[in-house]
């Protein structure tokens, strides 16, 4: 079940009738801009992820044993 030629028609009537023989051209183009820079993103590659370095440990090491109030 899918489109047929008659329902495609039909929404092409429907189309002109509503936005005008106009106005339509201009949707079209605007749809088929907003397609093309769709596609071309999701082919762009994107950057691979960068390997974990190990991190070097800057400070010292607190001491583990909270310090008591007296």
């Amino acid at each position: 079940m899918g489109l047929s030629t008659s329902h495609i028609l039909l929404l092409i009537l429907v189309a002109f009738l509503i936005f005008g023989a106009g106005k339509l051209p201009q949707l079209m183009s605007d749809f088929a801009k907003g397609l093309k820079a769709f596609k071309k993103g999701l082919h762009e590659e994107e950057p691979a992820p960068k390997k974990a370095v190990a991190s070097k440990k800057l400070s010292k090491p607190t001491s583990k044993k909270p310090k008591k109030k007296s």
